[in-house]
C-alpha cells in the first residue's frame, strides 16, 4: 500500500468512517472536508496521522493541512475510498449553511469555491507568462515562433478566465454552468463595442471579474426561479431562453455598469491606498495582518480583487505586499532554528523551510511559529516591514501564483530587484523580531524521557 493510500485510510477512519463524510476537496495545502456528525471525529487521533500538519474547523468545514503535493494525492485516494468525486457532494451547501450562519464568511467561502479550481491554471500559466516576459526582455530566446507559443500557453488562462469564472459562479449558486459561461461571454464579447445605450458605446469587458460574478449569480437565481414556475412540457425550452434574454438585458443595462462601478472603486481604493502618501503605512498594515487570514484559509477571498487589478491596470500591486507574510515566516523560523536546543524542532524547520521560501507557508505556521506563540508575532512584524518597502516601490505582479521566490517571475521586469529586496527585508526583520521576542524553548522529549515530541497548539 502506498503512503498516500495509508494516510487517506487513516484520515477517513478518524473522521468517523466514510459514511460520516459528505464531501472532500482540496486546495494547494489543505484537505477540506464536510462531515455529517462532527462529534464522531477523533480530532486528537486525526492530528497524529502521518503527514498531518494541523487540523482546523472553519465555518463548518474541517481543514486538514497536509502541505503541497501530498494533499492532492491524498485527496484523490480519499475520494476513491469514500466513493464521491472531489467536491461533488450535493449536501455541501446545506452543511455549510447549517454550521455557519455568518453572511460574510459564507460569501468568502463561496468566492473561494469559485476560484480554487482555477489556481493550478493561474500558477502554471502565470509562471510561463512571467518567464516568457523575462526571456523576451533579456533576449534569452531568439526563436520568435517559440516565444509566441510560450506566450500563447501562458496567456490563455487569462484570456478565457472570465468564461471559467462565470461557469464556476453559476455552479456555486445552483445554476447551469453553461448559462453562467454565456453571461461571462456577453461581457467580454467584442460585439459590445458596436452596441450603444443612451448614445454611448458599451465597453468590452467593463467591470471584468466583478461584473461576471454579479451577472452569473443573478442568472443562476433567475434560472432557478423560472424553472420552478414553468410547466414541465415547455420547461426545457423556456428556462434557458428566458434566462439568457432577461439576464442578458439586465447585464447590459444594469449589472455590467454596476460591476464597472464596483471594479473602478476597488481599483482606485487600492491604488490610492498604496500609491498615496500613506502607502508605506498601508503596506505595513496589510502585510503585517495577512498571516491570520491565511490561517483561516479565507485569503482565497481576495483572489477576485487581484484579478480585477490585473485586468484594469495590468498588475496587482496588492499581491507583492501580501507575499511578504510568507517571507516574515521564513525569517522567524530561522531565528527559532538558531535559538532552539530541540533537535526535533530543528528537524521540523529543516523539512519546512524550503517550501516556505518557495511560497507555501502553512508547514512553518502550524509546525513552528504558531505553536510557539511569539515567533508568530515576529513573523507578522517581519512581513510588515517587507510590505512597507513593496508599497514604497509600488511593485506589481502581472499574474497570480504562489508567493516567495517563484513570484519574482511574475513581477514587472524593472521591479524584480525591489521584490527580492522586500523578501530579504522580511527575512531579516522576521529574524530580528523573533530573536528579540524570544520564545519558550520546548524540551526535546527524546532526550528527556523518550516521549514523542508534540507541537499541538
Amino acid at each position: 500500500m502506498s503512503r498516500e493510500k495509508d494516510i487517506a485510510e487513516s484520515i477517513i477512519r478518524e473522521l468517523g468512517g466514510k459514511e460520516n463524510v459528505i464531501s472532500i476537496t482540496n486546495c494547494m495545502t489543505r484537505l477540506r472536508v464536510l462531515a455529517r456528525d462532527y462529534d464522531k471525529i477523533n480530532y486528537e487521533a486525526l492530528k497524529k496521522v502521518d503527514g498531518v500538519i494541523k487540523v482546523n474547523e472553519e465555518g463548518g468545514e474541517l481543514q486538514i493541512i497536509l502541505g503541497p503535493g501530498l494533499v492532492s494525492k491524498v485527496a484523490g485516494e480519499a475520494s476513491k475510498k469514500i466513493g464521491v468525486k472531489l467536491g461533488d457532494a450535493k449536501e455541501i451547501k446545506a452543511a455549510i449553511n447549517e454550521k455557519n450562519k455568518t453572511p460574510f464568511k459564507l460569501l468568502l467561502r463561496r468566492i473561494a469555491s469559485i476560484f480554487i479550481p482555477l489556481i493550478p491554471g493561474l500558477i502554471g500559466g502565470g509562471l510561463i507568462l512571467g518567464i516568457t516576459n523575462v526571456a523576451t526582455k533579456f533576449n534569452w530566446i531568439a526563436d520568435k515562433n517559440l516565444l509566441a507559443m510560450l506566450s500563447l500557453f501562458g496567456s490563455t488562462i487569462f484570456t478565457y478566465m472570465g468564461i471559467m469564472i462565470g461557469m464556476n459562479t453559476a455552479k456555486e449558486f445552483g445554476g447551469s454552468p453553461t448559462l453562467g459561461g454565456i453571461l461571462a461571454g456577453i461581457i467580454y464579447n467584442p460585439v459590445l463595442a458596436d452596441i450603444k445605450i443612451g448614445g454611448s458605446a458599451l465597453v468590452v469587458g467593463r467591470g471584468g471579474i466583478i461584473s461576471v460574478l454579479i451577472a452569473a449569480a443573478f442568472a443562476s437565481w433567475l434560472e432557478k426561479n423560472i424553472r420552478k414556475r414553468m410547466p414541465n412540457s415547455i420547461e426545457l425550452l423556456a428556462t434557458p431562453l428566458l434566462t439568457i434574454l432577461i439576464s442578458g438585458f439586465a447585464t447590459l443595462y444594469v449589472l455590467q455598469p454596476l460591476g464597472g462601478f464596483i471594479a473602478d472603486a476597488i481599483g482606485k481604493a487600492v491604488t490610492v491606498a498604496i500609491e498615496g502618501k500613506a502607502g508605506v503605512f498601508t503596506g505595513f498594515i496589510l502585510a503585517g495582518t495577512f498571516l491570520p487570514l491565511v490561517m483561516t484559509g479565507l485569503h482565497q477571498g481576495l483572489t477576485p480583487i487581484h484579478m480585477q487589478l490585473i485586468q484594469s491596470t495590468g498588475v496587482t500591486i496588492l499581491l507583492p505586499i501580501l507575499a511578504m507574510a510568507g517571507a516574515g515566516q521564513v525569517g522567524a523560523a530561522i531565528a527559532v532554528y538558531v535559538k532552539t536546543k530541540s533537535k526535533q524542532l530543528k528537524k521540523i524547520i529543516e523539512g519546512s523551510i524550503l517550501v516556505g521560501i518557495l511560497g507555501i507557508g502553512e508547514p512553518l505556521i502550524y509546525g513552528v511559529t504558531l505553536p510557539l506563540g511569539r515567533p508568530f508575532i515576529g513573523a507578522c512584524i517581519g512581513a510588515a516591514f517587507g510590505g512597507a518597502f513593496e508599497a514604497l516601490k509600488v511593485v506589481g505582479a502581472r499574474g497570480l501564483g504562489i508567493s516567495g521566490i517563484p513570484l519574482a517571475a511574475l513581477i514587472e521586469p524593472n521591479k524584480i530587484i525591489y521584490y527580492i529586496i522586500g523578501l530579504i527585508i522580511s527575512y531579516i526583520a522576521g529574524f530580528i523580531a523573533t530573536y528579540l521576542l524570544g520564545f519558550e524553548d520546548p524540551v526535546d522529549e527524546e532526550i528527556k524521557d523518550s516521549q514523542p515530541f508534540s507541537f499541538d497548539a
